[in-house]
């Protein structure tokens, strides 16, 4: 029987979409299932997205450019000069997602058995990325009592090997909604130039800061020219999870025409997608106050409602849309699957996504999950209330 690869058994399965089945098979007995597990915003994608693809006329469907069109790569610079990150459309490629974007980065900058340093808990497909691409995730872990802050510069220090090629951050944080501040990346800058490494900020969620803080980009610091590399996409900027259209930005000449290598391979973006996400740069400003505000309301009602249920710790997110919490529980794999085929309150439950799956470290995060608060506040409270009463009976 032919073998399967020693990296494709390595694969880690998604700690968000592994307990899909189960949720199906819960739906199927005609129980109501609250996804609190995956960042799909029920926020409206915007009017203007949505008709550009409607009322095209394109008669012949035809490859877009390897780097996506340079119409919509310079209407992306212009958005970018708007937040204060100075860059041309030579300094974009456009990606299938944020995904690709990772993965042409990765390709780009390291080798097989090189080393990425990441701050754990982090988005769960870095795992899966760097296993694709032979190279290691070297954590330094944050921890839910500091509210995920970044470690101390000393802790990054001790894990720099000859094989470090990158650190790698998500701002703000999937899945922990941390917001790194100004002096948190002049820290990183530090050691990135002291060590000629590269910085890697995922920042597919810049939109979203909350409590008057300002996103800091590694883009508009200077000194990070030829070091800094930003991962974004229009997924949930303007809840075009669908579109599958991310970038990367860099101003480093050399990186950026290795990665349009990869970008030929794969060809091209999707057209359609395109269109669509070129016609978003267009959304006011008024869509995204009015979304803030309603995360921010999301936030406080999730937060106070977690705070109510003994045992319960979390940590306040000041982006993105996330929180992480921790349980009363031993195994939060054990306790989420267990929500989904033998428990339920009212004919209803809630799916979470356990927080081990965001951490590489073996063990760390085993009694976290990830909550995303990306349904309307009604159905929030009823969430926690109904995982109120699944924790008080899966201890009995």
């Amino acid at each position: 029987m032919p073998s399967i690869s020693q990296k494709g058994i390595k694969m880690p399965q998604s700690p968000i979409r592994k307990l899909v089945p189960f949720a199906e098979d819960a739906k199927k007995r005609g129980t109501k299932v609250f996804h609190l597990n995956i960042g799909q915003p029920d926020i409206k994608t915007p009017q203007v997205a949505l008709d550009a693809v409607k009322n095209n006329n394109i008669e012949t469907l035809s490859y877009a450019r390897s780097e996506g069109s340079e119409e919509y790569r310079t209407k992306l610079a212009d958005y970018y000069v708007k937040n204060k990150i100075n860059v041309t459309a030579d300094n974009i490629i456009a990606t299938t997602g944020g995904s690709e974007a990772l993965l042409f980065t990765i390709g780009s900058i390291t080798d097989p058995g090189d080393e990425i340093i990441i701050p754990e808990p982090f988005y769960a497909n870095y795992n899966g990325f760097s296993t694709a691409s032979g190279v290691t995730v070297v954590p330094v872990i944050s921890k839910i009592e500091d509210n995920f802050a970044l470690p101390k510069i000393e802790e990054f220090e001790k894990l720099i090997t000859k094989n470090t090629k990158a650190i790698l951050i998500c701002n703000p944080g999937n899945p922990t909604g941390y917001l790194y501040s100004p002096e948190e990346i002049l820290k990183l800058k530090e050691i990135v130039l002291k060590h000629d490494l590269f910085l890697i900020a995922d920042e597919v969620y810049r939109e979203f800061t909350y409590d008057g803080l300002q996103h800091t980009s590694v883009m508009s610091v200077d000194g990070l020219e030829e070091n800094a590399i930003v991962i974004d996409s229009v997924s949930k900027r303007y809840s075009m999870c669908g579109a599958r259209i991310g970038c990367i930005v860099s101003k480093n000449d050399a990186f950026i025409k290795t990665a349009i290598k990869f970008a030929q391979a794969r060809l091209s973006p999707p057209t359609y997608a395109l269109i669509a996400s070129e016609a978003a740069l267009e959304t006011p400003q008024s869509y995204f106050d009015e979304v803030i505000e309603e995360y921010v309301e999301r936030r406080n009602t999730l937060i106070t409602e977690l705070n109510k249920i003994e045992g319960v710790k979390v940590a306040n997110p000041k982006g993105a849309f996330y929180c992480v919490a921790e349980l009363p529980v031993k195994d939060s794999d054990d306790f989420a699957q267990w929500l989904l085929e033998k428990f339920n309150y009212n004919n209803e439950t809630v799916m979470v996504a356990p927080a081990s799956g965001f951490y590489s470290t073996e063990g760390e995060g085993k009694n976290q999950i990830r909550m995303a608060y990306v349904l309307n506040k009604e159905d929030l409270i009823k969430s926690v209330e109904i995982l109120g009463k699944a924790l008080t009976e899966y201890n009995k």
